[in-house]
């Protein structure tokens, strides 16, 4: 049962299993999903219950992953996905609260979401150092997290620089 769980929890209610770039998808809904939550129902309470949230679905992530690894051919299978959802999730939750700072209310701009969105896969799939090492060197579950929450830092540095110089 909590094996059936933890492959829904890592494919991200099933996200994981589209036949074609399920990564992309996953950080394509997380995206979206963030932008509607934070126009709808998210105060600076919320926020910080977000961010905590998205904490423990990291560590928990590191579990669920852990007990479904055999489940695919690969070690960093592409069915897995919440790793997108997490690393897309950094670069969202930094806009937003730059946002808030700015405006006293949450709710960035789509385009600071759609430039989030590629420059999150941009770092994502290319993989610059230090991703690319915690991609080739760590193949557990920790490995499989932390590239992606690295790109979403890498995103994040990018996104201040755009936003400061532009």
């Amino acid at each position: 049962m909590i094996k059936k769980i933890n492959l829904i929890f890592a494919t991200f209610f099933g996200v994981g299993f589209i036949k074609i770039i399920p990564g992309t998808f996953a950080s394509l809904f997380t995206s979206i999903i963030f932008f509607y939550l934070f126009r709808l129902y998210i105060s600076i309470e919320h926020f910080l219950f977000l961010c905590l949230a998205m904490i423990l679905v990291f560590t928990y992530s590191l579990y669920g992953i852990k007990t479904i690894e055999n489940e695919f051919k690969q070690k960093d299978a592409k069915q897995i996905v919440i790793d997108e959802v997490i690393g897309q999730s950094i670069p969202i939750l930094f806009i937003e609260y730059i946002a808030y700072l700015q405006t006293q209310s949450f709710g960035a701009d789509l385009y600071l979401y759609i430039v989030s969105f590629f420059l999150f896969r941009f770092f994502d799939i290319l993989k610059p150092f230090p991703i690319s090492y915690f991609d080739k060197n760590y193949k557990n579950s920790f490995g499989i997290l932390f590239d992606d929450v690295l790109a979403g830092v890498y995103t994040s540095v990018a996104l201040a620089l755009l936003v400061k110089f532009f």
